[in-house]
């Protein structure tokens, strides 16, 4: 598989990465993660990417592959207290949840700790930041960076604290195409794609039951691209190489609990980038439809 160097961390890391959100919010079993996840380790994926307030997710990634620590790039996000008894964004909640998530990670080092979602004014009084670089010196992380989306994300870019952004960028949320993307380019930052095939919204053809999806489902509709009738094999193909071939992007962050699923992913990049027409084409049909207040999804 294709890689990257992300940025200025200078981690030649896999085009694909494993995102460990749906594991810990559908409840997958310890067995199931543990067969994925060496599964993609093996086909040479080197990417995992997680977060404290994925309810097991930490443990269940822990459990299964931290004996091949040295074989991937462990990146996992913090800010929520999800259990801690104190309010979110508060410092020393921060603190303790990073030195929480090592401990679930069964690890002493992850390489990239990521802010998650952190408000603009928040950011902007500083205390957070503080405690990721605090972390970074202290050798819990070798790199920090801020995950979000929006005039957060611009913020975060700007300030010039972080090392990298993971932010929604997909053919249902390209606001980052334009707005975020292009200047962490600019100032040597990895760029790490969410949501990269948009929650696969359309997979069924009705509006998805999980109301996190609906935001795209509803875009998609009034989008309505041709290559979303073309299969959803096909369409699920077309939507992640967009993502991927977007100029910045380092890697797009994609999970599931099924562990064929991974294999499925990495053939459908065998195409390579889409046809300059083609993407040109998804590109010019979001500026003529979408509206100004579809902004990057949290």
């Amino acid at each position: 598989m294709e890689k990257r160097t992300l940025g200025k961390t200078g981690m030649n890391v896999t085009v694909l990465g494993y995102g460990g959100a749906e594991i810990g919010f559908q409840d997958a079993a310890q067995a199931t993660v543990t067969r994925l996840l060496n599964a993609a380790l093996d086909a040479g994926l080197n990417v995992v990417d997680t977060a404290e307030c994925y309810q097991a997710s930490e443990e269940l990634i822990g459990n299964a592959v931290s004996h091949r620590r040295a074989e991937f790039f462990l990146f996992t996000k913090t800010g929520h207290a999800s259990g801690l008894p104190t309010p979110d964004w508060d410092p020393h909640t921060l603190a303790e949840s990073i030195d929480r998530s090592l401990k679930r990670l069964r690890t002493d080092r992850v390489d990239l700790i990521q802010l998650h979602s952190c408000p603009e004014e928040t950011l902007k009084q500083g205390a957070v930041v503080e405690v990721l670089q605090r972390a970074r010196d202290a050798g819990k992380t070798r790199f920090i960076g801020y995950s979000g989306d929006s005039a957060a994300a611009r913020y975060a870019v700007e300030c010039g604290a972080f090392d990298t952004l993971q932010t929604s960028v997909s053919v249902a949320d390209q606001w980052s195409i334009v707005n975020t993307i292009p200047l962490a380019r600019a100032k040597g930052m990895g760029v790490i794609a969410k949501r990269p095939i948009a929650n696969a919204a359309w997979k069924t053809g009705a509006k998805p039951s999980d109301s996190y999806h609906h935001t795209y489902w509803n875009r998609l509709l009034k989008l309505d691209y041709d290559f979303l009738k073309s299969g959803l094999e096909a369409s699920v193909g077309t939507a992640l190489r967009f993502t991927l071939f977007v100029p910045g992007v380092h890697t797009a962050i994609v999970g599931t609990r099924d562990p064929e699923r991974w294999n499925k992913n990495a053939e459908l990049l065998n195409a390579g980038p889409l046809p300059t027409a083609q993407f040109e084409a998804i590109r010019a049909r979001w500026q003529a439809i979408a509206p100004a207040d579809w902004l990057g999804e949290i």
